[in-house]
């Protein structure tokens, strides 16, 4: 690199560095100094190591840059508005403001060049794993000689924060078992914690951490040697295992009072040192979020290179459509979410059967199912395949030998496989599911919010759903678990009450346009209704419906329930209705698209008249008296279960048929 070059790129990062105080300052909150000692690893990556364009930022072929560690957002912002994502001067200075494109921590859809929304520290690492996968996958099956139509890498820049938490080491494991070698994850090594040094809580060699797992490990001893970093990095990408290079960096460098203090984590450093600092990095000691337009030129070069690179790729996908027209046509289908016409059509129907099914069981059989229509549906389990249900029959495991599969062993690491999952869905052109009992969704929270924060269709399918899993015990037993996954918003939950309910779940799942979904399914068997008796399962659209009518009149009482519990209120209405008390039975798989139905819909299953009503759910109750009303009756589980036969723990805690008439005598 010549001197000119080294002095533009000199300049390029300590402008990076300016706004990266100046954007605080303004905000009067923030965090500049990991921005600042990053700016050296983000500029060197954005204007000479990434496959971008930033004047098409959705190219689905362009590598992926994840910011796990959120707070540096400022970095982030800075390198779209130097590099022509369009974010402007005016963004900057909006920075942590209401409605601005620049939120304090990055959020995906909200800001183009975002690739997902961090700040939790873990997230974006565990979930560049799923990117990785999804990225290997769709080369796997659309590639062919000499139309490498899917071939990129994914960068992650990550900090001590990130590398702490658990879910990275749970995620770093399965990606070295995978042999994930086009991840590439640059980790900030500042030594600096908000409560002072890392050396406070955090002293394991972290390099022979990654070594053992697998990972290909370097070291760049000073983060301002760009030249030893690009190195680094090459040398990441000719390896066949995920790379981590530690980078050596001084956060808040080159403030003189600021620098390697905890303090400049997230804290304005003042106009006084910001002059200061300017002054030693030779920027204009009193100018607010200056950009000469020496920098501005080089975005010129950074967008022809990237106008280059996607002009290149879009011919190479002109040629393969010549030679591999079908392949080319489900690639764009793929890529742009475009689901095949018919998919659903006649997807599997179950028989009527007393004894019937468990739910996870049916489950299984729709994923069999749609994996037939759907080549572009992987997922897996936290090492519990053969109790969800959720293997993909006929496809490998995906693995370095078989990148094809379409089946992902997770092991028992659930909320690296909540993140993945939704790694998987931001790389796009696969919908991804994956599974664990529903007591576990507790330990993939993070991954499960943060995916539906993200609007993304994540689908989590959550067996084993009550105390109906049995002698296992209160341990393994979800009790608040529906309540607490209810409200999450951008989360619809389903627990379909027989096998037809669980397929039309499914459907709901692949149709869903906006937010995750979480499937609760059953572990005991529950009867598959006779639906010429009963209304369509397909009804579970929209989220509860009657399933029964009353009969010898207008409804004097309505029975409601989820999953497994309606099966005891349509018991419960025949007693009631041999009684002479004329029984309504709605079926009520999920609140949220009930929620989403016309008022006219809603008050068509529950009219504002029928004051008597009765919620059964073997669950915590809470929640359910919006349903019942003030007059009504909630039955569940307001407290935690016990180890016995399923049977017996229903009838111990109230969950039977007497009861609910005898709750019923009460109202009507």
């Amino acid at each position: 690199m010549t001197a000119s070059n080294l002095n533009s790129e000199k300049l390029c990062i300590d402008v990076i560095r300016g706004l990266a105080m100046d954007g605080p300052q303004a905000a009067k909150s923030g965090h500049p100094g990991a921005a600042m000692a990053l700016a050296p690893v983000g500029w060197t990556l954005f204007s000479q190591i990434m496959k971008h364009n930033p004047h098409e930022p959705q190219w689905c072929d362009r590598d992926r840059f994840l910011l796990s560690c959120g707070h540096a957002s400022m970095l982030l912002y800075s390198l779209l508005h130097l590099c022509g994502y369009g974010l402007t001067i005016e963004d900057l200075k909006a920075f942590r403001q209401w409605g601005s494109l620049t939120p304090g921590h990055p959020e995906y859809g909200h800001t183009a060049g975002v690739e997902m929304t961090t700040g939790p520290l873990g997230q974006g690492l565990a979930s560049a794993v799923g990117f990785a996968i999804a990225e290997r996958y769709l080369g796997a099956y659309f590639n062919r000689p000499n139309y490498p139509v899917m071939d990129h890498y994914t960068y992650v820049l990550c900090s001590d924060g990130d590398l702490m938490e658990g879910v990275t080491s749970e995620a770093a494991s399965l990606a070295a078992t995978l042999g994930l070698g086009k991840l590439i994850a640059i980790y900030d090594d500042n030594r600096i914690t908000i409560e002072g040094s890392t050396d406070l809580a955090f002293t394991e060699d972290r390099l022979a951490r990654y070594a053992a797992y697998g990972w290909h490990t370097q070291s760049v001893e000073d983060v301002n040697d760009t030249q030893a970093l690009r190195l680094a990095v090459e040398a990441a990408q000719k390896d066949p295992r995920p790379s981590i290079i530690k980078v050596r960096s001084h956060i808040a460098y080159p403030s003189p009072k600021m620098q390697d203090t905890a303090a400049s984590h997230g804290t304005p450093f003042g106009e006084e040192e910001i002059r200061v600092t300017k002054k030693i990095m030779g920027l204009p000691e009193d100018e607010k979020f200056y950009v000469p337009q020496e920098v501005y030129a080089l975005q010129g070069e950074i967008l022809a290179k990237g106008e280059r690179q996607h002009a290149a790729w879009r011919e190479m996908v002109a040629a393969y459509a010549q030679e591999y027209p079908e392949l080319a046509a489900q690639f764009a289908d793929w890529m742009q979410g475009r689901l095949p016409a018919n998919w659903d059509e006649d997807l599997i129907e179950f028989p009527t059967d007393a004894k019937g099914l468990a739910t996870r069981v049916a489950s299984g059989k729709v994923i069999n199912a749609l994996a037939q229509r759907l080549p572009n549906l992987m997922g897996g389990s936290a090492d519990l395949e053969p109790s969800t249900k959720t293997f993909i029959n006929g496809s490998p495991a995906q693995s370095p030998e078989h990148p094809e599969g379409r089946n992902l062993h997770y092991g028992i690491r659930e909320h690296a496989m909540g993140a993945i999952t939704n790694g998987i869905w931001l790389h796009g052109g696969l919908k991804a599911y994956d599974a664990t009992f529903l007591v576990f969704s507790d330990y993939m929270r993070g991954a499960v919010r943060l995916g539906a924060l993200m609007g993304l269709g994540s689908i989590h399918v959550w067996t084993h759903d009550s105390i109906g899993l049995g002698e296992d015990g209160p341990t393994h037993q979800p009790i608040e678990h529906l309540a607490s996954l209810r409200i999450i918003p951008n989360l619809t939950l389903i627990r379909p009450c027989d096998a037809n309910e669980t397929a039309e779940a499914w459907k709901a799942a692949i149709r869903n346009k906006y937010g995750s979904v979480g499937l609760a399914l059953t572990r005991q068997n529950v009867p598959t209704l006779d639906r010429r008796l009963y209304a369509p399962a397909c009804n579970l659209q929209r989220g509860a419906y009657v399933l029964a009518e009353a009969e010898g009149g207008q409804p004097r009482l309505i029975l409601m329930a989820s999953g497994s519990e309606v099966h005891l209120c349509l018991e419960a209405r025949e007693r009631l209705q041999s009684e002479g008390i004329p029984t309504r039975v709605v079926s009520f798989p999920s609140w949220e698209l009930f929620e989403a139905q016309d008022e006219a819909y809603r008050e068509s299953v529950f009219p504002k008249e029928i004051k008597a009503r009765i919620s059964v759910e073997a669950a915590c109750t809470f929640g359910w008296q919006r349903w019942v009303g003030d007059g009504g009756i909630a039955i569940g589980i307001d407290h935690f279960g016990a180890s016995a036969p399923y049977q017996t723990l229903y009838e111990k805690f109230g969950l039977t048929v007497d009861n609910i008439v005898a709750q019923a005598h009460k109202l009507v």
